[in-house]
């Protein structure tokens, strides 16, 4: 009987040992709690293409989650946040507008950068004007969109065009670069200032056309995981995901430059 007892009591100890040694699978992004529910995330306009995806992918790997998003110029979602608008995660293309938010308060911890962003000359298809760099967007009679300088895209834009010491006179001012992308895609102007990665997810209607001044103006983006985030794991779960290898190298792809 003394045996039996022995081997009950090995036995015991060695399901307890199963249990405290193997680790629980982590989730996608690095996360071991199971996230679920909505989670809203304010974004650069320029992140549109990459974050889609990459929201459909965090999806997957997180059952029961659903990402919403809000597309915009960064400084108008920077003003939505404060405002009191609803949001889990804030991703910007500037630290400029990333400080607007987490100065009043309304961000977790520090930002983290995940990337980085450079301009380029969108074109029509063929590039009919023969635009080579930004000294010909002076041309006369040549149309030129620009983003308004208080957003992302248009700060960089004048950063550029300060350091090519040239003067550019837009026929009008976008308040996000896909609004500027898209008067070149309408026809509506002959070039514009925008960044490489909208250029490239445009490749169908525009082509891009390098200048070397734009290496004096590349915009990191900042991603945050916001104060009151209506769904904080999620939230935070979503920045891991978006920190991680698998989405650097998505958003690679797409263009963007590693941090």
């Amino acid at each position: 009987m003394a045996g039996l007892m022995a081997v009950a009591v090995v036995g015991l100890s060695g399901c307890g040992n199963d249990s405290t040694d193997t680790p629980s699978p982590p989730s996608a992004g690095g996360s071991s709690a199971a996230v679920t529910g909505n989670v809203t995330v304010f974004a650069a306009a320029s992140l549109t293409e990459s974050f889609t995806e990459i929201g459909k992918d965090f999806e997957a790997a997180n059952p029961g989650t659903k990402v919403i998003f809000n597309f915009a110029g960064s400084s108008a979602l920077a003003t939505q946040i404060n405002q009191g608008a609803p949001a889990d995660v804030f991703a910007s293309a500037a630290p400029k507008n990333m400080a607007t938010v987490t100065d009043a308060g309304n961000g977790t911890g520090t930002a983290t950068t995940f990337v980085k962003n450079q301009l380029v000359i969108a074109v029509a298809k063929g590039n009919p004007k023969g635009i080579k760099g930004l000294s010909d967007l002076t041309k006369p009679g040549l149309k030129v969109a620009l983003c308004a300088e208080q957003v992302p895209c248009g700060a960089a834009a004048k950063k550029a065009i300060d350091a090519a010491k040239v003067k550019i006179t837009p026929v009008t001012l976008e308040q996000d670069v896909k609004g500027a992308l898209s008067k070149v895609k309408l026809g509506e102007v002959d070039a514009s200032l925008v960044y490489r990665t909208d250029a490239k997810a445009a490749t169908a209607d525009v082509d891009a056309v390098e200048f070397p001044e734009s290496a004096q103006a590349i915009n990191d983006y900042p991603i945050i995981v916001l104060k009151k985030a209506p769904n904080a794991a999620g939230a935070q779960a979503f920045v891991d995901y978006v920190l991680s290898d698998k989405a650097t190298s998505l958003l690679t792809e797409a263009g963007f430059q590693a941090p």
